[in-house]
């Protein structure tokens, strides 16, 4: 209350000392201020006493309250924006041109800052007051927005001015009934939307992430648990037919088969090992192999140290070995040799498993299983960054090819040479 009265006052305080002075100009150009002088005075402090209770109702109505900070023509606000200044620009820019009435928008990214000019609902519905009417031709007709965005680390702050477009003069005598006060409030509104909107954004697509992260996994561990049973199975139903016939060879088939799964079972829910881990594991796979296969088998490893950290999915260089073995080297009389070589790149690493074996164009027992899932492995976990490629060895037999992203913590260097060859 004591703000609305003092704002009514301090307008009836304005009009009453200017027309004081016109009444001091007029008498001294007529000779007398007379009665019309004084019917004009009083028509507009008539007019400016309906313009501040108009102004009272119309923020009453929409603030809800009366008080110094939403009575006045000038209004600011201050809002703190979770972005960096470029986006907050673009938000606020985006707010401001969203306002009824826009005009004469000016954005300006290098200074932060959007101008523009509001322009006043028309009480005469689009057509030109009489020329009598003096009030309504020198009445405000726009209102000015301002917005300034201040950079900050990892928030902006956004400061909004809505005024009249008047000199500051002119609120000792009118009144805007409201206009900057909206214009402020819709434009908090607005900046305030736009903030939650982004945010929910962001929360959406973190969810969709780590959904999508989560079924990755899943399907990897899928994957996974398809490849280990298959060489499982296979020793087991090995090892219980020398049980039968040769039981020495059978029980050393299962001691190699502790073995491998001593180094296996650790990792059995990690979706990446090292390219040392399993060429351990891969020895011990051979091992196995090799009491049914004797001399048949052969085994060269050229793998430099410098790469044995390198990161591959788990069990994928077994997956690739034992394919060789099983549709190359086993089906072939006098068996061969698996190559596994691992080279050096810019910024990638190969690593290939090849052989000296039957090669394509023989009919072998399989499902395609191992080299689906190597794929399948290879696009879940690195995308278009990895990949794997199978070709005719020379003379005779298949090279597959891993090709993996190198890990920033991967020691670098020219290729290296080959290392000495390792036979089982």
């Amino acid at each position: 209350m004591s703000a609305s009265l003092f704002l009514i006052l301090r307008i009836l305080f304005a009009w009453v000392v200017a027309i004081m002075l016109a009444g001091f100009v007029w008498g001294g150009m007529f000779g007398d201020v007379g009665g019309f002088f004084w019917l004009l005075a009083l028509g507009a402090m008539v007019l400016a006493m309906l313009g501040a209770v108009t102004h009272l109702r119309r923020v009453r109505l929409a603030a809800g309250r009366l008080d110094a900070a939403v009575l006045s023509n000038h209004q600011q606000r201050r809002i703190e924006v979770p972005m960096d200044a470029g986006a907050a620009f673009e938000l606020v820019e985006a707010a401001v041109r969203e306002l009824p009435r826009i005009e004469d928008i000016e954005a300006s990214r290098g200074s932060l800052q959007v101008r523009a000019r509001v322009r006043r609902s028309d009480p005469f519905g689009g057509t030109q007051p009489s020329r009598w009417n003096v009030l309504a031709r020198l009445a405000i007709t726009h209102d000015r927005v301002l917005a300034t965005v201040v950079p900050g680390e990892g928030t902006s702050g956004v400061t909004l001015l809505c005024e009249p477009d008047a000199p500051h003069w002119v609120d000792l005598f009118a009144l805007d009934e409201g206009t900057s006060y909206e214009n402020a409030e819709a434009l908090l509104r607005s900046v305030t939307r736009r903030v939650a909107e982004q945010r929910r954004d962001e929360q959406a697509q973190a969810e969709r992430s780590a959904t999508d992260n989560a079924l990755t996994v899943a399907r990897l561990n899928l994957l996974q648990a398809q490849v280990e049973p298959h060489f499982l199975y296979n020793t087991l139903a090995n090892a219980q037919v020398l049980a039968r016939t040769d039981p020495p060879r059978a029980d050393e088939m299962l001691g190699h088969l502790i073995q491998y799964l001593r180094r296996s079972l650790p990792r059995e829910h990690d979706t990446l090992s090292t390219l040392g881990e399993e060429l351990e594991r891969t020895r011990a796979y051979l091992e196995i192999l090799k009491i049914r296969m004797g001399a048949r088998l052969e085994l060269k490893v050229e793998v430099p140290d410098a790469l044995k950290a390198l990161r591959l999915p788990s069990m994928m260089l077994q997956t690739l070995v034992e394919n060789a073995i099983k549709h190359g080297l086993e089906p072939k009389p006098g068996g061969g040799t698996v190559w596994i070589l691992a080279r050096r790149f810019d910024d990638h690493a190969t690593v290939t498993v090849a052989d000296d074996g039957q090669g394509f164009g023989t009919t072998t027992a399989g499902t395609g299983i191992g080299l689906k899932n190597v794929r399948e492995r290879l696009r879940l976990t690195w995308g278009e960054r990895a990949g794997f490629s199978i070709v005719s060895n020379f003379p005779s037999g298949v090279a597959a090819t891993l090709t993996l992203p190198l890990p920033e913590a991967l020691p670098s260097g020219a290729a290296p040479a080959a290392g000495e060859p390792s036979h089982v």
